[in-house]
């Protein structure tokens, strides 16, 4: 009798578990899928529990296994799934992240709604927790949980002084800039990386694997190197012996809505204090490396505008951004049922806005869209593309646009105003075109120039 039992428990157990199966992995999906085609939306049909993972590998390698002309035409080469989506099913079309549906939306109207999140509707997409390791701050957070500048100057003059010597008494030599910008976040960025590529298995992160430990280990490096300088900043500001006057003391003094007691009112902790500074340190720096790295290979490409850089920097950052923004798509995610514009949105559903297509677009930009000219920008962003369209997004729009935007901007500006003095260059003949995306957009195999002395 009791064998009986159990085995009718074990078949009520697995029917359940089929019938779980077969609605998350095949009804939900294309219920989703009904939905978006009753109202005119296209895209490629679901194919269960893969989705269009195959075939986004498929077109990824092959745009990825050659490098191309040396020219600004970089869309087909980054990013060919979204555009072989928009190109076969419209502007307004959705594909399959695994059973995960995603609506991408190539118009700038709409995109400005998602963006602005009037309803809060909309959030991040879920993150793989190893990156979660490494940084929960303000670029991870949802809802209510929502003093660079001298050390940067001293690491350029440092990298300036570094480059003469490489110099030395000839006048010019080769140099790879792309890991030149990138080495002091190198280990971190790599983690990341690895992390964001690394399908999660819950609870993986608390296996003892080599990658967890070192993970963890820089993890509580980067936590206590931060903790001590946070600390002293904020001895300082309470003896007198220092402002208010930066990011930092901001921070910390917004720590000062806590009361006596800790119970916690509308303040930051200091552990907050430290996971915010990670998240500047991570994607700031990682965004300026980006803006830099291109923007040396762009002036190199077009000599003639390393002169005009010293007095129309800002317009040639922009135009950099416009042709090789570090972020090449913005990602959103409806926790409820939303509306965009006349589309109506189920929950669950990832939003993908494809910065880089639109950047690219002709529609929007004109016919000479992929040739580099800064004067675009002559009368300001908002006047740059057609018809006053705002149609430029390198970090984003909105309540939610880039929180260190502002600080890679300043960095960018003051790093090129400190080489362009002491440098001209040109494109090696060993460099290779060959843009590509691994979370932000980087030359695949090195940014190699000729670095003349001047």
């Amino acid at each position: 009798m009791g064998g009986f039992v159990l085995y009718y428990c074990f078949v009520i157990c697995s029917l359940l578990l089929v019938l779980y199966g077969v609605g998350r992995f095949w009804v939900k999906p294309k219920r989703v899928e009904r939905k978006l085609k009753q109202q005119g939306i296209a895209g490629r049909p679901y194919k269960l529990l893969i989705g269009d993972v195959k075939e986004f590998v498929r077109l990824i390698t092959e745009a990825w296994s050659k490098p191309i002309n040396l020219s600004h035409q970089i869309v087909q080469r980054v990013d060919p799934f979204t555009l072989d989506n928009v190109q076969k099913y419209r502007k307004i079309s959705f594909c399959w992240a695994g059973t995960t549906p995603r609506l991408i939306i190539k118009d700038p109207e709409l995109m400005t709604q998602v963006l602005s999140n009037k309803q809060g509707h909309f959030q991040k997409p879920p993150l793989n927790p190893l990156i979660l390791i490494l940084t929960r701050g303000l670029t991870t957070l949802e809802g209510e949980d929502w003093v660079m500048i001298p050390e940067f100057a001293t690491s350029c003059r440092n990298m300036i002084q570094q480059w003469n010597q490489m110099i030395g008494s000839q006048e010019s030599c080769e140099l790879d800039v792309w890991p030149q910008f990138q080495k002091l976040t190198a280990d971190l960025i790599q983690l990341t990386l690895e992390a964001m590529q690394t399908l999660y298995i819950p609870g993986f992160r608390f296996v003892p694997t080599k990658k967890n430990k070192r993970r963890r280990r820089l993890n509580t490096e980067i936590t206590a190197m931060l903790r001590n300088v946070i600390e002293g900043k904020a001895n300082a500001l309470k003896t007198g012996k220092s402002r208010v006057d930066d990011l930092l003391g901001l921070l910390l003094q917004y720590c000062e809505n806590e009361n006596e007691s800790s119970t916690r009112t509308i303040g930051l902790t200091i552990e907050e204090v430290i996971e915010e500074c990670k998240a500047f340190y991570l994607a700031g720096q990682e965004t300026t490396s980006s803006l830099l790295t291109w923007t040396v290979v762009v002036l190199a490409m077009h000599p003639d505008w390393q002169e005009k850089a010293r007095q129309e920097v800002t317009m040639i950052l922009y135009e950099v951004l416009r042709l090789y923004p570090p972020a090449i798509a913005q990602y959103q995610h409806t926790y409820k049922q939303t509306k965009i514009g006349e589309i109506s949105v189920p929950a669950g559903v990832d939003i993908i806005l494809p910065t880089l297509l639109v950047h690219h677009d002709p529609e929007l930009w004109g016919n000479d869209v992929d040739e580099f000219k800064p004067g675009r920008f002559s009368e300001g962003v908002s006047k740059a593309s057609n018809n006053d369209q705002l149609a430029f997004f390198p970090f984003g729009w909105g309540p939610r646009s880039c929180i260190g935007q502002n600080f890679a901007m300043l960095e960018a500006k003051l790093a090129l105003a400190m080489i362009l003095p002491n440098f001209s260059f040109q494109l090696s003949p060993s460099y290779s075109h060959a843009p590509h995306t691994v979370m932000i957009l980087q030359p695949q195999h090195g940014a190699q120039i000729i670095l003349h002395k001047l």
